[in-house]
């Protein structure tokens, strides 16, 4: 570490502190606040609190006196960097009183600063928690008492406590325990590693993805949502915040699920309230079940959450010492098959495997005392007990065989589960390696006792399936405020945590193959062993030992998605991106969510009412992919366009890994359930749009807003490269806006109408040209230019306002004729409105400013637009229903005053009214083919109007109007003999044009 020294402003006393101490000021770190920090850590310090060693004398108390103070580990106590207000944050004193003694049981060295003793490292594992910091603030909340509340420990957890152990318990859970045997068994041992390696490597990248997020500057406290929004920004931060919310709530509903799973088919199966009298309502009656218990269990874990989650902190220990012990009783079980197998016997009619429930003899007849008499097995099969009595036709023609659910590692079991057993619904659960009679009549084999595939398998189901039991990689992150060295402990941590996870299910899925009967493995409840839990019967010292510990497990699980969840969300609602959501950011006076809490149990029972674990299971898998492809996606471009504020310091990140990541994500989407994906892309494009359309005022200095500069800065040097095509052409406006003598705009109809020509498409800049110097005007431009934007919002404008402030009105408008736009952005067009008093005006100026403008505007060669009695125009909430928009096509400019009616009928103001062309043609000139020609261009343009020609004598033209267009007098004159109605005449509009 390298050493330095920090100035404290301090109030009332001087000290300086002895190496190695600190006091309870903040402390500023220059090399990331240059600014010094006085502001921010000033604060009154007494002896006792800064060491013995401190020395102090006394100073007048509203004297404010630097001390200077020697610091030896400069990361360590501060970086000047003011924390978030949010649901998750604390601010933490610098106590150093929870430090180990050593560092010779350290599983990394930053873990420990000095060897502990055994209590040491026993008392660290007894205070465990796999709870957010948000949570442990609150419990501390309830605990004080009294004015004075207990004073909050400083970050202390390292890499092993603080993100290993938090995500190894996240990622092992209900699916290793409940349904990776049978994905084994039914994908074969190739295909479950295929899976497994698939789901793991889009974690690992999505892990490495986020570690460079983690290493980009400094961790903020609150957790994933947090550390991810403050450096993508609002939109991605609110999508993925949102996605990782969901995903954690449905996630909740799964672990219920897995929870009363085990205890009604494998701890109390007779606690069932609903029995099906009928075969074929098995399935209904097991969903009631589940629907019934769940929501009981559902209502329970939420009361416990609301009364205080020091009740779920406590148990956090226990939760993780069962997931641990039950890894530990698997391979423990694997080891002794290799000296004993254990003996759990399943019953085979031919090919076929029985559900071992209602006999206990795997036989058809036995022999009593020299008599022959039938057995229970025989009764589920015949009409009688007799041996005369009528048998099921594959029951008479095979023969029933018992073998070994688990012949152990040495068997070689493991090249008959190498291959895949997929199966429609019903299908009957058989062994290739038995010889088997067929049967004639299979109508009344759903009455038979065997086993049978209770859903439809496919290879992408199983990996909808799987998928959830690698989530669970922001655990770690998700207590950045409690760590040490969150940039150290966050990489570290979560990826090691998955590689163990990785190699946990690797060699599950390995062992699984090569100890257990490919029939056993197919049997997703254990039907065939006494309705033992498949991988329990491997496990050793007994199969309880999974049962109760999986149990747990579950219900650990639970708890913590319904801790979780509602505290994300109250930290998305206060950070106020999705104003909707913002009452859930209110709770009880300690901070509690509770409104949170309350959506997140509704959303949480939608769960639960689905009632099966396979079905749930996709849709949180969606949730969580939607939420990892946002990370990576976000992760690699930023790299590639190298976005100002992107530097990750971890050495093993590339932005390939990131786009392969998401690669990963959207394959794994569609091979999942590609209905399902659709709507979780659909959920996460609308937050991400609606937070954008919101305006996404919240400004973290986040690397998309450097990606939107690169992006731009890119499409204006592409702009630049050529002219743009005819085809492409549109106007882009320059509006010329004047303000009265209080910056008030003058004619906020003119906005109004760029609105309707534009339909916020292309490119608008409002000027204006304030008379005088910046340095004596300043304040009035910055306070017009308020008022133009404000307008510009009123009027739903979109677009820049730019004011200048020039000695003169017509200097102005030509440095902004001259200089407005950047590179390819640039208009081409002006608009403006007519100087309406410039008759009755004595200051000739105004008009010729005006003359000026319009001459400035063609030296330039851009188009002009003068809007006459603009004010009258019509506004944006107007709507007009009948009435024409006539032109006046003299000047054959190539279609312009073709387009531009064309545009403004786009809008909904203008879209009910009619276009009508007129153009002029001299006596000699054939009328009709002018007019067969003209309707032959709209055609091609694909306009709609009318087309009229009006003939005229060539006295009747001034000359003027062969250049330009038709004198005013002469078109109203024209209008009368044309006997168009009043109402026509009035609503009609005149465009005066100069290319």
């Amino acid at each position: 570490m390298g050493e330095r020294f920090v100035v404290v402003p301090v109030d009332g006393g001087v000290g300086v502190a002895g190496e190695g101490e600190h006091s309870d000021a903040v402390v500023a770190d220059p090399a990331t606040d240059p600014g010094g920090g006085s502001s921010s850590s000033a604060g009154t310090v007494e002896g006792k609190e800064t060491g013995e060693d401190s020395v102090f004398e006394a100073h007048d108390p509203n004297v404010v006196v630097p001390i200077l103070k020697y610091n030896r580990e400069p990361n360590k106590y501060g970086d000047g960097v003011p924390k978030e207000n949010s649901p998750f944050i604390n601010n933490t004193d610098n106590d150093k009183g929870n430090s180990y003694d050593g560092t010779n049981m350290a599983l990394f060295e930053e873990e420990m600063d000095s060897n502990p003793m055994v209590s040491s490292l026993l008392n660290k594992l007894a205070n465990y928690t796999n709870l957010t910091q948000g949570a442990q603030e609150h419990e501390e909340a309830d605990d004080d008492e009294g004015p004075k509340k207990k004073a909050v420990k400083s970050p202390q957890m390292g890499t092993f406590m603080g993100v290993y152990l938090p995500c190894l318990q996240n990622i092992l859970g209900v699916i290793l325990f409940l349904r990776l045997t049978w994905i084994v068994g039914t994908a074969g041992i190739l295909e479950s590693l295929a899976i497994v390696c698939l789901c793991c490597s889009c974690t690992m990248l999505t892990a490495i993805s986020m570690s460079a997020i983690a290493t980009n500057g400094v961790v903020p406290a609150g957790g994933s949502y947090y550390m991810i929004s403050r450096s993508l920004g609002p939109e991605f931060g609110g999508a993925v915040g949102l996605c990782f919310y969901l995903g954690t709530t449905f996630a909740g509903s799964m672990y219920i699920l897995g929870t009363i799973e085990i205890l009604l088919t494998y701890i109390v199966p007779k606690a069932a309230i609903f029995v099906a009298e009928k075969k074929e309502d098995e399935v209904d009656a097991l969903l009631n079940n589940m629907r019934v218990y769940g929501t009981c269990c559902l209502a329970l874990m939420a009361i416990v959450v609301f009364v205080g989650v020091k009740y779920v902190n406590k148990l956090a220990l226990v939760f993780l010492a069962c997931v641990i012990l039950s890894i530990l009783a698997i391979y423990a079980g694997v080891i002794k098959t290799i000296f004993e197998p254990p003996d759990f016997p399943v019953c085979m009619l031919g090919n076929r495997t029985l559900q071992n429930h209602n006999f206990d003899k795997c036989l058809k007849t036995e022999d009593i005392d020299n008599v022959t008499v039938t057995t229970k097995l025989w009764e589920l099969f015949c009409d009688g007990p007799g041996l005369n009595a009528t048998c099921n036709d594959y029951f008479d023609n095979n023969n029933v065989t018992l073998i070994q659910g688990i012949p152990g590692l040495k068997s070689g079991v493991i090249s008959e589960n190498m291959w895949s057993e997929y199966g429609p619904l019903g299908m009957k659960v058989e062994s290739k390696m038995l010889p088997s009679n067929p049967e004639g009549d299979s109508s009344r084999d759903i009455y038979m006792p065997y086993v049978f595939n209770d859903i439809t398998s496919f290879f992408t189901l199983l990996v909808g399936i799987y998928f959830p039991s690698v989530t669970g990689i922001m655990a770690g992150s998700n207590r950045s405020g409690d760590l040490r060295d969150a940039q150290k402990s966050i990489p570290i941590g979560t990826i090691l945590a998955i590689a163990t996870t990785s190699f946990i299910y690797v060699t599950c899925v390995v062992l699984f193959g090569a100890c257990i009967e490919g029939v056993l493995l197919r049997d997703k409840f254990g039907d065939s062993v006494k309705g033992n839990l498949v991988i329990g019967t491997l496990s050793w010292p007994s199969p309880w030992v999974i049962v109760i510990g999986s149990f747990f497990s579950c219900c650990g699980a639970g708890l913590q998605s319904l801790t979780g969840a509602p505290r994300l969300l109250q930290a998305i609602a206060r950070d106020g991106i999705v104003p909707f959501l913002q009452v859930f950011g209110h709770g009880k006076a300690n901070g509690e969510p509770t409104w949170a809490l309350l959506l997140t149990a509704g959303i949480c029972e939608i769960g639960i009412l689905i009632a099966s674990l396979d079905a749930v299971a996709p849709i949180l898998s969606m949730f969580f992919l939607m939420c990892y492809l946002f990370v990576n996606l976000a992760c690699a471009v930023q790299t590639l366009l190298r976005t100002p504020n992107w530097r990750p310091r971890f050495k093993y990140y590339h932005w390939a890994l990131s786009f392969l990541g998401m690669s990963l994500c959207l394959a794994l989407m569609f091979i999942s359930s590609w209905y399902y994906a659709i709507v979780a892309m659909a959920i996460a494009s609308c937050i991400y749009k609606y937070i954008e359309y919101r305006g996404a005022e919240k400004e973290w200095g986040d690397g998309i807003r450097g990606l939107s500069l690169n992006a731009a800065r890119y499409a204006l040097i592409r702009l630049e490269e050529a002219p743009p095509h005819t085809k492409n052409w549109r106007p882009q406006v320059l509006v010329l806006l004047n303000v009265d003598s209080d910056q008030g705009v003058k004619h906020p109809r003119l906005l109004s109408f760029t609105t309707q020509l534009k339909a916020g498409k292309g490119l608008t800049i409002v000027g204006n040209v304030l008379e005088g110097t910046y340095l004596t005007k300043d304040a009035e431009a910055k306070r017009a230019e308020q008022n133009i934007k404000s307008s510009m919002s009123a009027e739903r404008t979109k677009g820049f306002c730019h004011v200048v402030v020039s000695s003169n009105l017509r200097d102005g408008f030509s440095h902004l004729i001259q200089s407005a736009g950047l590179g390819g952005m640039k208009h081409n067009t002006v608009l403006m409105a007519w100087p309406g008093t410039w008759r009755q005006s004595n200051d000739p100026q105004s008009w010729k400013n005006f003359i000026e403008t319009v001459r400035e505007t063609t030296a330039t060669h851009h188009a002009l637009l003068v809007a006459k009695n603009v004010d009258s125009f019509p506004t944006n909430q107007d709507r007009l229903g009948e009435g024409t928009i006539d032109v006046w096509w003299v000047v054959h400019d190539g279609g312009m005053l073709m387009l531009l009616p064309f545009l403004l009928r786009q809008h909904k103001v203008w879209r009910k009214c009619k276009m009508r062309i007129f153009t002029v043609a001299q006596m000699d000139d054939n009328s009709i083919q002018m007019k067969k020609d003209l309707q032959m261009f709209l055609y091609h343009l694909r306009l709609d109007a009318e087309v009229e020609v009006v003939e005229m004598h060539d006295n009747d033209i001034s000359a003027f109007t062969y250049e330009k267009t038709l004198v005013m007098e002469q078109r109203s004159q024209m209008l009368k003999q044309m006997q168009l109605s009043r109402t026509e005449r009035e609503r009609e509009v005149m465009y005066m044009l100069s290319p």
